[in-house]
């Protein structure tokens, strides 16, 4: 059982938290990369051979995640509850590229896979806000140049965002949870060994147990909406309550379709 009451506490959250708020997933069987091809939209070389193509793709999604039925759901808004009780830092570290936990309200996030709603320039690095339509006549407001700007993406083959100090926290927090991940992309998939290497309690909140769900000190398995609001307040009970609230070891909710 975990009994935590207070230290640092970091979550990983993929793609699975935002699902039940509209948007797709990656690695479903009815995924994004079940119906598009990785080397065609999601690699610098993919870019570089027909940046028109990668634009309409990152542009549609763009679109989506900015269309009025797209809001946080109750497994974001929990998180913001528990980084504004929780007595000490809670780092919130998501593979997710929408701004949905922003929307939410949480405050300590790192964008490890970047952001979809900011360009970057390819040939000088500038990173600013973007909420319209990328295209490969448009120039860049630092360097001038032109056909540079692209998604703020990580894409397959360049390193994630802020690794040091997504590394360190690791290795100091106290519970590590990871919240709708696949287990299957690293380095985010190695953050659990990482966690426990350093006596970290460990927890996976998923709909199914991930590839890594063995690797975790508990797993939980259900709808995000249903059991991180769940588990935000069992821990957050056993805190104001005084004394650890156990945390069940076992399913809570129905497997989604």
């Amino acid at each position: 059982m975990t009994r935590v009451s207070r230290g640092p506490i970091v979550i990983l959250t993929g793609a699975g938290i935002s699902k039940e708020s509209g948007l797709e997933t990656f690695r479903d069987s009815d995924g994004i990369w079940a119906k598009v091809r990785v080397d065609d939209v999601a690699t610098p070389e993919a870019f570089a051979r027909n940046p028109a193509h990668v634009h309409e793709f990152y542009n549609m999604r763009r679109r989506r995640l900015q269309a009025g039925d797209i809001e946080p759901n109750a497994a974001h808004r929990a998180l913001v509850e528990l980084e504004a009780q929780w007595p000490d830092p809670v780092l919130l570290v998501t593979q997710n590229v929408d701004d949905l936990h922003e929307r939410a309200g949480h405050q300590r996030l790192i964008h490890m896979h970047g952001e979809l709603l900011k360009a970057r320039c390819a040939f000088c690095g500038d990173v600013q806000a973007w909420h319209d339509d990328l295209s490969v006549a448009l120039s860049c407001r630092h360097c001038c140049r032109s056909g540079g700007l692209r998604p703020h993406v990580v894409w397959f083959g360049e390193m994630p965002l802020e690794m040091e100090t997504i590394f360190a926290a690791l290795s100091e927090c106290r519970l590590f949870v990871s919240i709708g991940t696949s287990g299957t992309v690293y380095p985010a998939a190695g953050f659990v060994s990482l966690a426990a290497s350093h006596g970290v309690e460990t927890v996976e909140l998923n709909l199914e147990p991930s590839a890594g769900a063995s690797l975790f000190g508990e797993s939980i398995q259900g709808e995000a909406s249903v059991i991180v609001p769940a588990f935000v307040q069992r821990l957050l009970a056993g805190l104001w309550a005084g004394a650890s609230a156990p945390l069940a070891s076992r399913a809570m909710g129905a497997r989604g379709n």
